[in-house]
C-alpha cells in the first residue's frame, strides 16, 4: 500500500500540481481580487466501498467543506439503503465531496481517494459485497476524467498495487442524497461496532499518510 501512496504524491509534487494551485488564479499583469478566490468550490464524486468510511475519511481534509452520503451510477430513481444494498438498483455508495479549489486540488483529493480504499478490488471493499461497493470515480468535468485516467494509468503502469485497478470511471449523471441516519454516520455513531473495529482503524491509517492536511481537531 505504501508503494502507490508514495509515487502518486511524488507525481503530484513533480507534476507542479501542490504549488501551481496556489498561483493558477493569477494570470499575467492581472491582481486577482480576494473575492474571486473565494468561493471556488468544486466537487468530486467517489464511490470507495461503504459510504460510512469514505465520508470519515474526506471529512479529515483541509479545503473539503461538505461530504453528502447518496447513491450514483444506477438507474433506479430515489432508491433506499435497502434496495441499493440488495445491489439491483445499479448504484454505488457514493460520497459527493464538496471542496475548496484554493485549499485542496482535485489531484490530491485523487491521492486521497487512492488511499482510502482498495482500487483493485471488483464490486467489493474487504467483507462489503457486490456492485454497490464498487469502487468508482464519477467525473464533472473533461478536465476532471482526464486526470482520473491519468492517475490510473500511472499507477497501472508502476504496479502499484498487486494487482490492476479496475476503478469505474464514468460520467456523473445521478446522486440521490441517503437517508438522513446516513449523514455524518462516523462522527454520530462512533461507538457502534462497524465504527470502531472497522471504520476507526482505516481512518487512523488514513490520518497518517495525509497528516499535513488535516484540519485542526
Amino acid at each position: 500500500m505504501k508503494k502507490n501512496i508514495i509515487y502518486l504524491l511524488l507525481l503530484l509534487i513533480s507534476s507542479n500540481i501542490l504549488t501551481a494551485q496556489k498561483t493558477s488564479f493569477v494570470s499575467k499583469g492581472e491582481k486577482t481580487s480576494r473575492k474571486h478566490l473565494i468561493n471556488k468550490l468544486d466537487t468530486a464524486s467517489f464511490a470507495t466501498g461503504c459510504f460510512w468510511c469514505t465520508e470519515a475519511k474526506f471529512q479529515q481534509l483541509i479545503g473539503v467543506t461538505k461530504v453528502v452520503s447518496g447513491y450514483s451510477g444506477g438507474e433506479a430513481k430515489n432508491p433506499t439503503y435497502a434496495q441499493v444494498c440488495t445491489g439491483s438498483t445499479g448504484h454505488a455508495e457514493t460520497c459527493n465531496i464538496i471542496f475548496d479549489s484554493t485549499k485542496i486540488s482535485y489531484d490530491e483529493l485523487l491521492a486521497a481517494f487512492f488511499t482510502a480504499h482498495d482500487p483493485t478490488q471488483l464490486n467489493r471493499q474487504g467483507n462489503d459485497v457486490g456492485t454497490q461497493y464498487r469502487s468508482a470515480i464519477f467525473y464533472h468535468s473533461a478536465q476532471q476524467k482526464v486526470k482520473a485516467d491519468y492517475y490510473i494509468n500511472k499507477l497501472n503502469v508502476a504496479k502499484a498495487y498487486k494487482n490492476k485497478i479496475v476503478t469505474v470511471v464514468a460520467p456523473y449523471k445521478n446522486f440521490f442524497v441517503a437517508e438522513d441516519y446516513h449523514q455524518n454516520y462516523f462522527n454520530q455513531n462512533s461507538e457502534q461496532r462497524y465504527c470502531k473495529f472497522v471504520i476507526q482503524p482505516e481512518l487512523d491509517a488514513f490520518k497518517k499518510v495525509f497528516k499535513n492536511k488535516l484540519k485542526q481537531q
